[in-house]
């Protein structure tokens, strides 16, 4: 059974590489831009609010902020496009409001598009060229441990109990728990909280190797939903980095307090080595 478990983790840890080895992944990004209410103009000069990377034209035109809305105006001249055609004006679906299938806009190797969070809108920028992309080498793990691959009790909440999380720009949104992780680990108790995203679970955690071994922002794991028991296998070898131990633009969740463990979880990714060191950015 061990070794089945190995394998299965293997096969996970490889597809998880080349999902962030992805031209189109969390290493490509180029930029994360909060718009203020009114015109933002972008491009790659430096008197432009939203600046992109150095290998765009100076001055690209404009995103507009209204009412909740994004409307994008581009310079003649400049190519443009979106789904393959040519754009000069268009409103932009973001992240939030077209179920995670926002408006892709692209010139050269550049993408990018409106993300909201809360009632903040920000423009993310990818970049196929991306320096962190092309010297991505992988990441450094802890080795396999069968020891943390724990079938916890399901501890069901009903109804689902409300959670506040802040993310590492510092906003604060709510969101529902299901229930709580429930295991025994070197005769102590623990209690660890997730979201439900679909038919999955979704657990943002720290434990006394956060910040020292492993990101200071915490780690994700994903697990299945409780099975007929009441179980729940909860591996920590496949805790992994958030997005925003690899780049400044992106917009993680951090560990509520319930979910700060005391002890060292030494399975799943360490520290990345050429990544962001620390939580950092804030919403303008």
């Amino acid at each position: 059974m061990t070794a089945t478990h190995k394998q299965e983790y293997d096969a996970w840890h490889k597809s998880r590489m080349e999902s962030l080895a992805n031209p189109d992944g969390w290493l490509a990004l180029a930029g994360l831009y909060w718009l203020n209410p009114g015109d933002n103009r972008f491009g790659s000069a430096d008197d432009n609010p939203v600046r992109f990377p150095a290998s765009a034209p100076a001055h690209m035109g404009t995103f507009t902020l209204r009412d909740g809305k994004v409307h994008l105006s581009v310079m003649p001249g400049i190519n443009v496009t979106s789904d393959g055609k040519p754009v000069l004006q268009m409103d932009l679906l973001t992240d939030v409001n077209s179920n995670n299938q926002p408006t892709i806009l692209e010139m050269g190797t550049l993408k990018w598009f409106v993300i909201q969070r809360a009632d903040k809108f920000a423009i993310r920028i990818k970049d196929k060229e991306s320096p962190a992309l092309k010297t991505f080498k992988g990441v450094p793990t802890y080795p396999y441990a069968e020891a943390w691959r724990i079938n916890a009790k399901w501890d069901r909440y009903d109804p689902p109990k409300q959670l506040q999380i802040t993310n590492i720009v510092g906003q604060q949104f709510q969101e529902d728990c299901p229930g709580a992780y429930v295991f025994d680990k070197d005769g102590k108790e623990y209690r660890l909280e997730p979201t439900r995203e679909g038919d999955e679970l979704f657990l943002v955690f720290s434990d006394a190797t956060t910040g020292r071994d492993t990101y200071g922002g915490g780690r994700f794991i994903y697990t299945s939903l409780p099975d007929s028991t009441g179980h729940v296998v909860l591996d920590f070898n496949r805790a992994y980095n958030p997005p925003c131990a690899f780049t400044p633009w992106a917009t993680c969740p951090l560990p509520t307090a319930q979910n700060k463990l005391a002890i060292k979880v030494d399975a799943g990714e360490k520290l990345n080595p050429n990544g962001v060191a620390a939580p950092g950015h804030t919403v303008n």
